[in-house]
């Protein structure tokens, strides 16, 4: 398939710069696939579209204050550094923008407390840096690290936690899983309350979900890796669910693809931890996910090539357009959209 097949025309006013309050009076965009019928409601009302017995898989995952901004030790010019993942004790893999100044050797000052000195370049050229420091280094990072929010969002966000979930545990993703930032503690108290299920995956979003695709044809376009787990209790909660004829909904892209990374056949599914490249577009067969909720993405990305996996190419992409006309907030801080079932042939 081409690359151009997955564009659209997309308003810069239509990207959402700030996220709306409370967090699930979003707009909701539900699409069912088997009929083409498309409603336009709110996040709120999501609880008329679940019902007893469904699962609800969450990601888990936590922000890192990722980014940090510092200084050179020799010249004092500024100094960039945003953390990817950590390699082993005080090794981090790592963003340095400017990279042409960040040589091996080269020691970056975070102020008094904090430095880290560059030892290694990487294939996709980041640098592998060692972090010096007294104290706990978690504590000294959530102080000096800002947010990392996606280079489209240019406004400065005034609650770090606005970026997080209601529900994250596990510290290590460069970016939200943004489906769930609409969820409220009350709601999915109440959700549980009709006998829904809720499930935790975690999967830690890398940078390379912002990273765009540079071939004309997607079959040749290489994903990036990201570290995945899940229990053993969500997978049989998993099995549970489908065993008992009801649906495993997934929140967020970040979810389809552990639990996708995770199955062990059709309907099947265990407790894994590792590192998943998963790329799903058209033509893709879902093993475990019965419905979606997601955001709207970026035109020509990945995430758009995975939600038409799932609804079909053509009513994706007449949704998007709808949901351009009607003036639906995009990407990160943007509205939701429930895909209520998979399309019988997507095309």
């Amino acid at each position: 398939m081409q690359l151009s097949e997955f564009d659209y025309d997309l308003p810069e006013e239509r990207i959402a710069q700030t996220p709306i309050e409370p967090r699930n009076a979003s707009r909701l965009m539900v699409l069912d696939p088997a009929s083409w019928q498309i409603e336009h409601r709110h996040f709120y009302d999501l609880k008329e579209y679940l019902m007893p017995g469904d699962t609800l898989i969450l990601n888990d995952t936590r922000v890192m204050p990722a980014r940090l901004v510092g200084h050179r030790d020799q010249t004092g010019g500024k100094v960039e550094v945003f953390l990817l993942r950590r390699l082993d004790g005080n090794r981090w893999e790592s963003l340095v923008k400017p990279g042409k100044k960040a040589k091996d050797g080269t020691r970056i000052r975070f102020g008094a407390e904090l430095s880290c000195v560059v030892k290694a370049h990487t294939d996709f050229g980041g640098r592998i840096v060692e972090f010096e420091y007294e104290g706990i280094f978690e504590e000294i990072l959530d102080r000096l690290g800002e947010m990392p929010l996606p280079p489209y969002i240019h406004e400065k966000l005034a609650d770090k936690e606005r970026y997080q979930t209601v529900y994250n545990r596990e510290e290590g993703s460069a970016a939200a899983p943004t489906a769930g930032l609409h969820f409220t503690k009350e709601q999915l108290k109440e959700i549980r309350a009709m006998g829904v299920h809720i499930g935790f995956v975690t999967l830690h979003v890398g940078l390379g979900t912002f990273r765009p695709v540079h071939v004309d044809t997607i079959e040749e376009h290489e994903m990036h890796s990201e570290y995945y787990s899940i229990s053993d209790e969500t997978a049989q909660l998993i099995m549970n669910t489908k065993a008992a004829g009801h649906r495993v909904i997934a929140v967020g892209t970040t979810s389809i693809r552990t639990l996708e990374s995770a199955a062990d056949a059709k309907h099947g599914i265990s407790g894994k931890t590792g590192w998943t490249n998963i790329f799903i577009y058209p033509g893709y067969d879902f093993k475990i996910v019965d419905a979606i909720i997601t955001n709207f993405h970026l035109p020509k990305s990945t995430l758009i090539m995975l939600i038409s996996a799932f609804a079909g190419r053509e009513l994706v992409l007449h949704a998007y357009k709808m949901a351009v006309e009607m003036k639906y907030r995009f990407f990160s801080f943007g509205d939701a959209m429930l895909i209520r079932s998979k399309a019988a042939n997507p095309q």
